[in-house]
């Protein structure tokens, strides 16, 4: 039963790891929802062009590097009105061009992956551009958006105009608490999974499945192929990915099968069923589908690239990082106290203000209930 607890232990470590990322992230989904109005999303994202797919690349870079954290605020931004491209490539830059995901992996693995983390990000959002834009159906932006509309009418519903600032804050709080109620479930399967994957499989079994012979492209191709299809199986959420990142590079598996394999953290099986219920079934296919295309193609041209330039690790491999999920005093704890402590303030807002809706539906609907700004 040794394993059993080891695995459950790997599973919480990762989980504290990146639990600020995730509260920052539902609060950046919370803040979009609520003090960002739809006009001037839909005026900065609503046209696909490079000046938008730019901007949101760099909100992207500035926002919280959790992928459940980036699917959440990516559809806030679409119901908002902002184009599924546009979205697209935020998503993909908050979970790659983030700083603390640069750091973990340079502590984890080296410079040379940080360097093609962040090339291959933006090669990535320039990928997923073109084939969004030759694959995606004409209507599929529109169906996306009705899909994740009516499921927030269903869900919660705000209020807008003429609210001081405390109605907005505790509407952030009431956002804030329905995506983690929405999503709970489906992060904490992730976490699970990865704690055993990472303590049950063997090292020798990750060397079998990548093709280290014969010719350099074919084994491009299927490293960044297979790297891609493991993340999907894997469970894993974004920076929790990098130790299992580097289990895959001392088992054998090519420089751009490693970067295909951390870019594809936001096709992930919870994600993929998060999709699912976010935009519709047909919507999601579609999306999943580009973005796995892009993301092995990025990762193939980074192996092409950084071999040409010499700049691809050489040598004895590193043992794998995964036993690093540890508790440790350190700055990640600081980080996930404040993060708790918002939480909670966040939760109380929203349970205080689900309490005075109770009361004045008990006082009747001629009764009605001010706020004291």
């Amino acid at each position: 039963m040794n394993w059993l607890w080891i695995s459950i232990y790997h599973a919480t470590a990762m989980f504290w790891e990146v639990l600020w990322a995730l509260v920052f992230g539902f609060t950046i989904s919370g803040v979009l929802q609520v003090f960002v109005s739809k006009e001037e999303i839909a005026r900065r994202f609503g046209k696909v062009n490079l000046r938008s797919i730019a901007l949101a690349t760099g909100l992207g870079a500035a926002s919280s590097s959790c992928s459940y954290a980036a699917a959440a605020a990516a559809r806030s931004a679409l119901q908002q009105g902002a184009a599924l491209i546009v979205v697209l490539a935020f998503m993909f830059a908050s979970t790659n061009l983030v700083v603390e995901l640069g750091v973990v992996l340079w502590l984890l693995m080296g410079w040379q992956f940080v360097l093609a983390e962040a090339v291959g990000a933006l090669i990535l959002v320039a990928l997923v551009w073109i084939f969004a834009r030759l694959l995606f159906p004409k209507n599929l932006e529109e169906e996306a958006r009705n899909h994740t509309s009516n499921l927030k009418q269903e869900g919660h519903h705000h209020h807008h105009g003429g609210m001081g600032d405390e109605d907005k804050w505790t509407e952030l709080a009431q956002a804030f608490v329905m995506d983690w109620s929405m999503l709970w479930q489906e992060i904490a399967v992730g976490f699970v999974i990865a704690g055993f994957l990472g303590t049950l499989v063997p090292p020798d079994w990750w060397k079998a499945i990548f093709l280290n012979g014969g010719p350099p492209i074919l084994q491009s191709l299927e490293n960044a192929i297979v790297g891609p299809l493991i993340a999907v199986s894997s469970f894993v959420c974004s920076i929790g990915n990098i130790p299992l990142a580097s289990v895959l590079w001392s088992g054998g598996i090519s420089f751009g099968g490693v970067i295909s394999f951390i870019f594809a953290d936001l096709i992930v099986v919870p994600l993929i069923l998060i999709y699912r219920k976010y935009y519709g079934a047909r919507a999601s296919f579609f999306i999943v589908t580009v973005m796995f295309i892009s993301i092995v193609l990025a990762g193939m041209i980074v192996d092409i690239l950084f071999s040409a330039l010499h700049l691809v690790p050489t040598g004895s491999r590193p043992n794998n990082a995964v036993s690093e999920a540890h508790f440790s005093w350190n700055y990640t704890t600081f980080l996930d106290i404040a993060a708790i402590a918002w939480a909670g303030w966040l939760i109380y807002l929203s349970h205080r203000a689900s309490q005075q809706h109770h009361a004045a539906m008990e006082h009747g609907p001629g009764h009605e209930h001010h706020h004291q700004g």
